[in-house]
């Protein structure tokens, strides 16, 4: 059940506090005094929710008299640098933070069976989803396992985090694949702004049938920009079941969800320490979509732009088939077996189209216009668009720019949903 929770306006500072007080209820409800313990906060993509540094505290408070490890939550993305693990888990020791291996380091629990699947997904999906997940996590005895995270609207799960963090952050391939393409049969936009998606409820009864014996809690948070423009700390969620997530989601889509009218030409930023792929940056289209006019654009910057997939193989992919929308994905996945076996990709393609609604461009730091406009996206010149579009001297929301353009500006996508009041009618 919930622990405990506290919402307002939180520091740093009270945010720690409360990380004390979900250790001290950990060590009355669950183990008195853990020698080993297990922290699983998400990857790098996730960093500017601060989940790194409430895992450095986490670590500060029980590494005196316990082992503590961490796994970031990668899924499939790319292990972290030496680097990354520094700038985002701050003081502890590099062998201490473990790489998940999404192909071969997973094991596999069971399955979330076919029936149960067709029925939550009105029949859209029809195949059984193996749970299959880190082998570390399921095989080693843990005293103690901390699940940190950002509740924060999510395109394939409607809300991030909870047990999101088991099944996609420390799923296996076969687990990810049927997860991600169910997501995208159910529609992404029917994902988005939900509190119970067909897939959350996959994972809830996954983590009921399997996960029990793990002897786990959630410390969640959620965030909102202040009056300033700032993102801060809203919330904080601790518990050990799905209330506790839904208490957190529930705030989310209080704070998080920008109701705004059709828009015409929305300019997004996907941070260069944090987005390297459009793997990750494409959160800019799933977040704002809702919200944008047919026949608008969508501009992102994104200066760390370097690759498409996270994997050589999904890179590959992407650059054979690109964003073609759901028509084109579906009728070649029939026919390709690399479609068929990397289906987390193939999910990825539908996720990533505007089906031709709107003009997505990108701007990025690393890729060039042939690469960007052979996946199905516009190009645009990084440096000429800084120049216009400077992220420094713009505000979160309508800008007038001195030629009389007017553009919706976002600072971080990632960190919520923009949509129209109709599109969110319906939900969950």
């Amino acid at each position: 059940m919930s622990w405990f929770c506290e919402e307002g306006s939180l520091t740093k500072e009270r945010v720690f506090e409360l990380a004390q007080q979900a250790a001290d209820e950990a060590r009355k409800r669950i183990c008195a005094d853990p020698k080993r313990v297990l922290l699983l906060p998400p990857d790098v993509t996730r960093a500017h929710s601060g989940a790194g540094r409430i895992a450095e505290e986490f670590y500060k408070i029980f590494s005196p008299t316990a082992e503590v490890y961490v796994i970031p939550t990668l899924g499939q993305h790319q292990p972290h640098t030496p680097e990354q693990n520094k700038w985002m888990f701050g003081s502890i020791p590099e062998e201490r933070i473990l790489k998940h291996d999404w192909r071969n380091g997973a094991t596999l629990l069971g399955e979330v069976p076919a029936d149960f699947v067709k029925d939550v997904s009105k029949g859209k999906a029809d195949w059984a989803i193996p749970i299959a997940l880190n082998s570390t996590l399921v095989k080693e005895k843990w005293d103690l396992v901390i699940n940190i995270g950002h509740v924060v609207p999510h395109e394939v799960l409607g809300f991030a985090n909870h047990n999101k963090n088991y099944f996609i952050g420390l799923g296996g391939k076969p687990t990810i694949c049927a997860s991600h393409m169910m997501a995208a049969c159910c529609g992404i936009e029917n994902n988005l702004g939900n509190l119970l998606t067909p897939l959350r409820r996959c994972y809830n009864k996954a983590e009921e049938d399997f996960l029990g014996f793990l002897p786990d809690f959630y410390f969640e948070v959620t965030m909102a920009y202040d009056d300033q423009g700032v993102l801060r700390h809203t919330g904080v969620y601790v518990g050990d079941d799905v209330e506790t997530y839904l208490e957190a989601a529930k705030a989310s889509r209080r704070q998080n969800v920008t109701i705004v009218p059709p828009l015409k030409k929305v300019v997004a930023v996907m941070q260069g320490d944090e987005f390297y792929s459009t793997w990750v940056a494409n959160k800019a289209i799933y977040r704002t979509r809702m919200a944008m006019a047919d026949g608008g654009e969508l501009l992102i910057i994104a200066p760390g732009l370097k690759r498409f997939g996270e994997q050589e193989d999904v890179d590959a992919l992407i650059r054979k088939y690109g964003y073609s929308g759901t028509e084109n994905v579906m009728r070649l996945w029939k026919q390709e077996p690399v479609l068929q076996d990397l289906t987390h990709g193939t999910a990825h393609l539908i996720h990533g189209s505007s089906e031709g609604r709107f003009k997505i461009t990108y701007a990025p730091g690393h890729l060039s216009k042939e690469e960007v406009e052979s996946v199905c996206f516009g190009y645009a010149d990084l440096q000429e668009t800084l120049a216009r579009y400077n992220p420094a001297t713009m505000k979160n929301g309508f800008n007038v720019m001195p030629d009389g353009e007017e553009v919706y500006f976002i600072s971080t996508p990632s960190a919520g949903l923009w949509s129209t009041e109709e599109k969110m009618q319906g939900r969950d």
